[in-house]
């Protein structure tokens, strides 16, 4: 039978807010059932024993959410969530800590790879169906960090300066949305908010609740509340892990008279919520995917994920062709100490794998059917030169047919807690085994294993191909070389800008010290910028190549209610089927106050055979014209002409029309 606040005293109510240990909530010495949450980025990372934080059980190891985001495939990020939950059961675990929504506002900060975009729509659209795939079979969501957590620099006490209307339609966006999926839980950031801490932002917990419709449970990030009292009185319900000093002083407060009972009411009633919504989540659940079905759709993730940036036409690559490889990111178990870590992020979200590490010189050598050759060319961390043999690299590459270099970052870079120091790869060795054996291969591909934008401009000139693989997770190297060989044909699309150099973003010119972090660039965040102001990049949002040729035609627009139907056709003009993923991006052409170029409202990712055509319909609501009027302190739609663009990227847009709004009336032009 649930209990009720009429069954605790408000000592127990007291203690019930502040967590058991590290991982579970309170059960009052069994008086209610306690919850387990476990961390999550990469799959289920639970350690063996609740009061440590590390000693992790192996779990299954899936590609990081960043590439997930770059599939632009909501049923494979629900089927992805349907396989996380069914771990979630396996291990015990009430409540997953994710998804990760937050904004790759800065390309160097540490956990990128752990979010999904730099757009707001999309990453919320993602975690949107994450929350609804994950609840559906059983373990409830954690959506993070509220709000603003976009370095991990001085996290614990920085605060984020960010004005109004780029709170509302940048940064509280991704939450908006995902609160369409009603996630039993949400949790607080480490760092301020406009001076305020993140466990203690009253403002924002009232706009979930009162506008977004968020109807769970506030938590804190792990050791981020500073004042118990503070937090309980601004909604944060639980604290997490249990700190007996929190506790104590907010009994002290309670007897002072600096919290009253109603105001701890609220959050053991939260508490107790939460503890009834997941048991009723999990009621009659089973395993939907079998175990060894989750392994092979973490190959399944990873094939759509994996973005070919560059291609000269060397990939696919031809059967019999002689390979030369190098590069330790090729073979990350060939090692003594194996090295798992060269191929995923670090920090809470670095899950324990499952399966060996992978071996792309053993995979190759079975699928290609070509003399393949290998050597390290450069050490694990690609700094310490007595291990390189950069001229053993070199012959091989000057006698095959086509080079493989495979180079990137991995856990020692990019990871919880730390930023990147550069958006290179931080190994002069790597760039020196690219550029060496380029320059006698012009048949050269670059292979990225990173949860990031990379700094490209030394090589990326002198190669012929560029495939960015992400963090792929159990099966990465098995999707990889059926990339390579054709067996796959690449689909997947950047969810964030890569610049071309770190300079060139507009975060890297903002004020910033020890403990301020100012968000000058206000809207123009990622491709906003450079969309608006001209500005090249490298490879913009929504990029990405495929062994086809897609062309779009026959733009239609159609009223539907309050909102606007885009139609038009893909046509596949090559030989080869294959995915397309068509963004819709909305113009204010005649607008009274600043809007960016354009924005992201719409995307569809489709099947298009061979020779044949699709036809693909994106539904855009009246949400797509609106903007935050400071003036009104709420959600505006101007009277004004407004241009549809259909793209295959922000910067290769292919089909357009306009609409006309007058009083709220959408007129077809």
């Amino acid at each position: 039978m649930k209990k009720t606040l009429n069954d605790l005293t408000i000592e127990e109510k007291l203690r019930l807010i502040c967590g058991k240990d590290c991982w579970n909530t309170c059960d009052l010495d069994g008086k209610l059932p306690s919850v387990r949450v476990t961390d999550a980025s990469m799959g289920v990372r639970m350690p063996v024993d609740p009061e440590q934080w590390g000693g992790d059980r192996p779990s299954v190891s899936y590609p990081s959410l960043q590439m997930l985001c770059n599939t632009w495939n909501t049923g494979i990020t629900r089927e992805y969530a349907e396989c996380v939950a069914d771990d979630c059961l396996d291990y015990g675990a009430d409540i997953l800590l994710g998804p990760g929504v937050n904004i790759k506002r800065n390309p160097l900060c540490g956990r990128n790879f752990e979010y999904f975009s730099e757009d707001p729509y999309l990453a919320g659209v993602m975690a949107r169906e994450y929350v609804n795939g994950l609840q559906s079979e059983g373990a409830g969501a954690c959506v993070k960090h509220f709000c603003c957590n976009n370095e991990e620099t001085n996290r614990l006490q920085q605060s984020s300066e960010v004005d109004e209307r780029t709170l509302r339609e940048i940064y509280y966006k991704p939450f908006e949305i995902a609160c369409e999926a009603k996630p039993v839980s949400l949790m607080s950031s480490y760092n301020r908010i406009n001076g305020v801490y993140g466990s203690e932002y009253r403002k924002g917990y009232d706009i979930l609740r009162n506008e977004y419709g968020f109807d769970g449970l506030i938590m804190s990030d792990w050791d981020a509340v500073r004042n118990r009292t503070k937090a309980a009185k601004a909604g944060c319900d639980l604290e997490m892990p249990y700190h007996p000093e929190h506790y104590e002083a907010l009994v002290a407060d309670y007897r002072a008279g600096r919290i009253t009972e109603a105001e701890i009411d609220l959050c053991a009633q939260r508490v107790l919520d939460l503890v009834d919504r997941c048991k009723k989540l999990q009621t009659g659940k089973k395993r939907k995917h079998a175990l060894e079905e989750r392994i092979g759709f973490t190959q399944k993730v990873a094939e759509e994920g994996i973005v070919l940036l560059k291609n000269d036409g060397v990939l696919p690559l031809k059967k019999g062709q002689s390979l030369s490889m190098c590069g330790w990111f090729a073979r990350p178990c060939a090692y003594a100490r194996k090295r798992p870590e060269l191929t995923c992020g670090g920090g809470s979200g670095k899950v324990e794998r499952l399966t060996p590490m992978f071996d792309m010189l053993e995979i190759l050598q079975r699928e290609h059917g070509g003399a393949v050759t290998y050597e390290p060319a450069f050490s694990e961390n690609g700094v310490d030169s007595a291990f390189m043999i950069p001229g053993n690299a070199i012959m091989n590459a000057a006698v095959s047919e086509v080079n493989l270099v495979f180079a990137g970052t991995g856990a020692g870079i990019e990871c919880e807690g730390g930023d990147r120091r550069s958006m290179s790869l931080e190994s002069d060795a790597q760039v020196r085994t690219i550029l060496e054996t380029a320059a006698v291969n012009r048949n050269t591909v670059v292979i990225l294993f990173a949860g990031a934008p990379i700094d490209m401009s030394e090589w990326i000139d002198e190669v012929a191909a560029v495939v960015y693989v992400g963090f792929p997770g159990e099966r990465g190297g098995e999707a990889l070389a059926n990339v390579l060989t054709g067996k796959v044909n690449p689909s997947g699309k950047l969810s964030e800008t890569f610049p071309l150099s770190y300079e060139d973003t507009p975060s890297a010119q903002c004020y910033r010290d020890c403990n301020v972090t100012r968000y000058e660039e206000g809207l123009n965040v990622g491709y906003r910028y450079y969309d608006t102001f001209g500005e090249p990049v490298l490879f913009p949002f929504g990029h990405g190549l495929s062994y086809s040729e897609f062309e779009y035609k026959n733009i239609s627009l159609k009223k539907t209610g309050a909102g606007l139907e885009v139609g038009f056709e893909i046509e596949n003009t090559s030989d080869v089927s294959g995915k397309e993923i068509a963004q819709v991006y909305v113009r204010a052409m005649s607008s009274y106050v600043y809007r960016p170029y354009k924005e992201l409202k719409g995307f569809a990712k489709t099947f298009v055979k061979a020779g044949e055509k699709e036809r693909v319909t994106v539904r855009l609501d009246r949400r797509a014209f609106e903007y935050w009027s400071v003036a009104d302190d709420g959600w505006k739609i101007e009277d004004g002409v407004y241009e549809i663009i259909v793209a295959a990227s922000c910067s290769d847009e292919r089909l357009s029309a306009k609409i006309q709004i007058k009083d709220g009336v959408i007129t077809v032009l």
